[in-house]
């Protein structure tokens, strides 16, 4: 499980040689390793097991704060900015002891997974003042407080084990896969303040990225195949289905839909000046993205600059809760301008 992880993330990177980082639930045994990967070939150097899982403890919390387990972590960490730390000391105190080397070990009298059919048991209810959040109740600070603690303890694990990774390879380059490298607030900070010149994600990070990892792995590391690291075969993860212009119209057609055809620039102007306008534009082309991140070929887009986009999105379109965040899109040249790089 956990060599498909790192397959997925070294193969398709542009490193000849790299650390490898994977983080999960849980794969087989293993919950996280580290590996080294050079040319063909990939090593795992050290693995962490069952139940010691950095990806198990985010999910208790996602459980906890009223979220779906194995689909709510990242609403978790998109709530953590509204809160405060304010359990870190309680949760490395009593749920999960931190070794040095990012290494940990969980106290199982909190959890329920082993044995039940819970992720968290009434000790931990006890602990934290209260039953989890019933999913379909107010958010209070309580909940936001938690998934910003978690989230605090979550960042500092994978940066010691980023750094130990570093430690035993002595590698500039770092690869990361594994459910828990979907965690893009915890990775823009190992990218600010790690030991790693250069980092590369898997966009599918999550298993259903082992499938492509088992096939490179195969690939490249048992047929031996040529692999040329100067550029990455990921380029930008548009592997999903198309659909043609004719199958659209036919769509269309089919359920008495008013459509207009537009292309090239003057379809730019038509969305820029609907976006203008307050409008909310759905953003339908090209392959669709693989992996559970949009990058512009599926979106729905909206104005920034009118302060009842995002709730207007969020309450009238997506159906979902206000305080889930969304993706900037700015001109590639006004990058510096907007993001501290």
């Amino acid at each position: 499980h956990h060599v498909s992880h790192a397959a997925s993330a070294f193969f398709p990177s542009t490193f000849e040689e790299s650390a490898i980082l994977t983080i999960d639930g849980v794969g087989e045994w293993s919950t996280s390793s580290i590996g080294y990967g050079k040319g063909n070939n990939i090593e795992l150097l050290e693995t962490l097991s069952f139940p010691d899982s950095v990806g198990l403890l985010y999910s208790a919390f996602t459980y906890y704060v009223g979220f779906m387990v194995n689909r709510g972590e990242y609403k978790l960490m998109g709530l953590a900015p509204y809160g405060e730390p304010k359990f870190v000391d309680k949760i490395k105190s009593e749920l999960v002891h931190v070794n040095p080397d990012g290494s940990i070990r969980l106290n199982m009298d909190y959890f329920d997974y082993l044995s039940g059919m819970k992720m968290t048991n009434d000790k931990f209810n006890e602990l934290f003042g209260g039953l989890p959040r019933d999913p379909e109740s107010q958010i209070t600070q309580r909940e936001m407080d938690l998934a910003k603690s978690i989230q605090t303890v979550t960042e500092e694990i994978i940066m010691k084990m980023a750094n130990h990774a570093y430690n035993l390879t002595r590698c500039e380059n770092l690869c990361l896969a594994g459910g828990v490298a979907l965690n893009c607030v915890a990775n823009g900070k190992l990218l600010r303040e790690g030991k790693f010149k250069q980092i590369w994600i898997q966009p599918a990070a999550g298993d259903a990225g082992g499938a492509l990892g088992s096939a490179l792995y195969f690939y490249y590391s048992r047929y031996n195949r040529d692999r040329d690291s100067s550029k990455s075969i990921q380029r930008g993860s548009y592997w999903g289905p198309q659909y043609s212009n004719y199958e659209v119209q036919s769509v269309l057609e089919s359920y008495d839909i008013k459509y207009e055809k537009k292309s090239g620039s003057e379809r730019s102007k038509y969305i820029a000046r609907a976006l203008s306008q307050g409008k909310v534009v759905g953003h339908f082309s090209g392959r669709m993205e693989y992996g559970p991140r949009a990058l512009g070929s599926r979106s729905i887009l909206g104005d920034p600059r009118d302060s009842n986009t995002q709730s207007k999105i969020n309450l009238k379109i997506k159906y979902r809760e206000s305080f889930r965040p969304f993706a900037p899109t700015v001109l590639e040249e006004d990058i510096s301008e907007f993001f501290d790089m």
